[in-house]
């Protein structure tokens, strides 16, 4: 803790006590935009203690020299190969706003995500993403004064749940299965994987890591439910998953989708819509008030379309913003692949 910022505030690492202040910090800012808080000191521990996240090199907190109070954090994402785009999630408590603090972090980030460049293959474009809600003026200014280019929308979309019974019944051949019936994690990656090639910003990354990134997080979530991890099963076949938790950050009235596709070859067969109203129906069976999810605005696949077929509305709006780091080919999906 060598550093003083303006003679007011320390900067140094984070370190794993840090966990509860951290999650007090992310929501003092996400909560007076969302309606709820964002987070919770799990979903900090489980990113602090994700494979091959370092602490000490990638997070930065900074504490009020009067009283060591935390007033703002931020992180650096890029343990996963190919590090094409590390994601940079960050924030300043909303009363410590425009004292520099917010300006600071991102160019301690910036200079960090640096760090990416000599990971990635020569030739290959290189740039850091943040997001924000597109309300929020005090982030959209800070982001614009540093350089940062808005690059993509994606909306919170809610449904409201209630006694009515959707139709599920997916098309001839498929069975609607769990991870619970069926535990092999493997498969639903990969299913995952192709499912999102087709995807804006989808790189394709290393299998090996990114199970064992899905494992980490399965055994230390406490909400992790394997027959809320829904497959549409053609025979032995993946044909489309819907990997949902009960709960959204800390509200345990809404149910959240967090991942949900259908590969290639089943789809335009209905099987997206069919799980979702599956969903729908286990959710609403458990109590739950609402359903949530988070779409591309301009989904390559048309997903936006089906989740408002389902019924679904938008209820925010968030922006991805991108600096080039090193110019180059862009890796990541830009287009439909069909």
């Amino acid at each position: 803790m060598g550093y003083i910022f303006k003679k007011k505030f320390y900067d140094r690492a984070a370190v794993m006590g840090d966990r509860e202040e951290i999650t007090e910090v992310f929501n003092s800012y996400w909560e007076p935009q969302l309606g709820m808080p964002k987070f919770t000191p799990n979903d900090i521990h489980n990113g602090l203690t994700a494979p091959g996240f370092d602490m000490e090199s990638s997070t930065r907190v900074i504490l009020s020299r009067r009283g060591n109070r935390m007033v703002g954090c931020i992180l650096v994402i890029d343990h996963i190969y190919p590090p094409v785009h590390p994601v940079v999630q960050g924030c300043v408590r909303p009363d410590y706003e425009r004292q520099g603090i917010g300006e600071y972090l991102l160019r301690w980030a910036e200079k960090r995500a640096l760090q990416a460049v000599g990971k990635v293959p020569a030739g290959i474009r290189v740039s850091m993403n943040l997001t924000a809600l597109n309300t929020h003026e005090p982030t959209r200014r800070l982001f614009q004064k540093m350089k940062f280019k808005p690059v993509r929308h994606s909306f919170i979309m809610v449904a409201k749940l209630d006694d009515s019974h959707r139709d599920s019944n997916p098309s001839e051949g498929i069975k609607i299965s769990t991870y619970q019936d069926h535990p092999d994690l493997a498969s639903i990656y990969r299913a995952a994987d192709e499912a999102f090639q087709d995807h804006w910003g989808y790189t394709s990354g290393d299998e090996e890591e990114g199970i064992k990134q899905w494992q980490h997080r399965n055994e230390n979530d406490p909400d992790f439910d394997p027959s809320l991890w829904f497959l549409a099963m053609d025979g032995n076949e993946i044909a489309a998953i819907a990997l949902c938790t009960p709960t959204t950050g800390t509200d345990r009235e809404m149910g959240y989708v967090t991942l949900l596709g259908v590969r290639r070859p089943w789809r335009r067969r209905g099987l997206a819509l069919a799980l979702l109203h599956h969903v729908f129906n286990e959710f609403h069976g458990r109590g739950l008030k609402w359903a949530g999810l988070n779409v591309d605005a301009e989904s390559l696949t048309g997903a936006n379309r089906v989740y408002e077929q389902a019924g679904m509305k938008i209820i925010r709006d968030i922006v991805t913003y991108d600096k080039e780091l090193r110019p180059g080919r862009e890796m990541g999906v830009q287009s439909s692949g069909y």
